[in-house]
């Protein structure tokens, strides 16, 4: 029988197209977001620890109680705020499916969502499925920041949600307070509610603090905050994430969720939740960790006839190619793919009306040894 597709202009996510041609033509892998190196191995350990002594059946929906109990001691320690371990800390499958979530929880059929173009894929597909409409408002190069003014011409009787990314994927650019100021004031219009894409909130570099969401009360008060393991513990293959929000919107969440995943592995929660409470250094150092490898991964570029300005977090680099070829950036990552054997991901995928542009992301989350053979390929184009 004919079937009428719910999302008729969604493909194969740009990620999964370029891993596999990647793989396809034994490429360096620059393009998917993902480390080539392995977790913390006392991390691994205690995974194993719970894998192998019988933790294999299946955990409370809204994640087992000692790791809610240290993502709650988590966000009081970076954030100063006292979240509920019981009603206002949920753990999902992956920062995708929170994210989907917490979008279904609050947006109905008709509602506007405003995001930020470049923006992650996976947020209007949920707000089409939700029956809801996306704002995309775009960020302005190169430094990618949001213009509040046309924010707030936006902003209508409609709007019902926004959704914020920082560290921003896939620039790596990071909001500021005076973007915190600027989201204030656009909220302040309406019954908004917010969603913060945070899972990048460890890695920011240069001396920049990340403004949590869940650092201000009167936001925290109508948002989600979604958060990752998979980022932090260099570990994305295990899909282990978490939401913070305030009980009334948790328990919406929640009636979500328990449809979607219901719940996540139960060794994994438990050896998380023991890493976490015992070793805290590895999350306050990590921004530390992806600021020497992009420092390598710049100044190794810095003789290319690539442009760019360091990243100000996530472990994602932007360059302009402008000065090597004016080629979409979509055919040029292909080609460099195939014929030069390196893979990256275009920008304009991300875009509704893609601008006029001429950028590359490139993935620093590598051995450093994987960065340098990349290198020598890109400063050669």
């Amino acid at each position: 029988m004919p079937l009428e597709s719910k999302l008729p202009n969604v493909g194969t996510t740009i990620f999964t197209v370029m891993s596999k041609l990647a793989a396809d033509e034994g490429a360096i892998n620059l393009s998917q977001g993902y480390p080539d190196f392995d977790g913390p191995p006392a991390l691994l350990e205690r995974v194993g620890y719970y894998l192998t002594n019988g933790y294999n059946q299946y955990p409370p929906m809204s994640g087992i109680e000692p790791l809610r109990q240290a993502i709650a001691g988590k966000v009081a320690d970076l954030y100063g705020v006292s979240v509920d371990p019981e009603t206002e800390v949920t753990v999902t499958s992956g920062a995708t499916e929170a994210l989907f979530c917490a979008i279904n929880a609050v947006v109905q059929v008709g509602d506007e969502v405003i995001v930020f173009d470049p923006c992650y894929d996976s947020y209007e597909p949920a707000v089409t499925l939700a029956g809801g409409v996306c704002r995309h408002l775009p960020l302005h190069a190169p430094d990618f920041h949001v213009d509040w003014d046309r924010v707030h011409d936006a902003v209508g009787p409609k709007t019902r949600l926004v959704i914020v990314n920082t560290p921003h994927n896939p620039t790596g650019a990071v909001w500021n307070v005076a973007d915190i100021a600027g989201l204030r004031s656009v909220l302040a219009r309406g019954d908004i509610y917010v969603v913060g894409d945070e899972v990048y909130e460890h890695i920011l570099f240069d001396g920049r603090a990340h403004v949590s969401l869940c650092r201000y009360p009167d936001l925290f008060a109508r948002s989600f905050v979604v958060s990752s393991f998979g980022k932090t513990y260099h570990t994305t293959g295990w899909k282990v994430a978490y939401c913070v929000a305030p009980a009334g919107l948790s328990a919406e969440f929640r009636r979500v969720h328990q449809f979607v995943t219901f719940t996540t592995a139960t060794p994994l929660q438990y050896g998380i939740a023991d890493f976490l409470r015992s070793c805290p250094e590895h999350h306050e150092n990590l921004g530390a960790f992806y600021q020497a490898k992009r420092d390598l991964f710049c100044g190794l570029l810095a003789e290319s006839r690539f442009r760019l300005t360091p990243s100000a977090g996530t472990f994602f680099q932007l360059v302009d190619y402008g000065q090597i070829s004016n080629e979409p950036d979509a055919e040029l990552a292909r080609r460099w793919t195939v014929e030069k054997k390196i893979a990256s991901i275009p920008i304009s995928v991300f875009y509704e009306e893609p601008p006029t542009q001429t950028y590359l992301r490139f993935c620093f989350a590598k051995d450093d040894a994987t960065l340098e053979q990349a290198a020598e390929t890109l400063c050669e184009l």
